[in-house]
């Protein structure tokens, strides 16, 4: 009797300190992983649209940001309304704002939000998305190099 009288207490206060509202806009930090050096920055996407997945071209509605790789650690994006998202992010080594190749390979290191396996070329919007709903979110996204 005594353990359910505590559990009956702590109910109510359980739902004054639990997850947000799941339509409220939450916030989104990201963190990164493997970079091979403390150069350049690291260029984000950041879109709701799987047709405009990797590199965001034509989303109207797209974050994109460039953070010095110093930042990398936690790199808080603001707050965004409940939905599926994906990111993609290039280490941008040289800081020239785009992705530099060799014969089509990657020759600076790419990742994406939930870090899907991919080869040639970058793995599908589906592969990345994450959800945002009911309380803030952390993706930590791994780097990957080619050469």
């Amino acid at each position: 009797m005594k353990i359910s009288r505590r559990i009956a207490f702590l109910s109510p206060v359980a739902l004054l300190v639990g997850a947000a509202p799941s339509d409220l806009p939450q916030p989104l930090v990201v963190g990164v992983e493997g970079l091979r050096s403390g150069r350049g920055l690291l260029q984000i996407c950041l879109t709701r649209l799987p047709d405009h997945f990797p590199d965001c071209t034509g989303d109207p509605d797209k974050r994109h940001f460039s953070i010095p790789v110093a930042q990398a650690a936690a790199m808080p994006l603001g707050d965004l309304p409940p939905g599926g998202y994906a990111l993609a992010i290039i280490h941008d080594e040289n800081s020239n704002k785009k992705l530099d190749t060799f014969m089509g390979i990657p020759k600076e290191g790419i990742g994406f939000s939930e870090n899907p396996s991919f080869h040639f070329g970058p793995p599908s919007f589906r592969a990345a998305r994450f959800a945002v709903s009911g309380g803030a979110v952390r993706q930590d996204v791994k780097i990957k190099y080619f050469l």
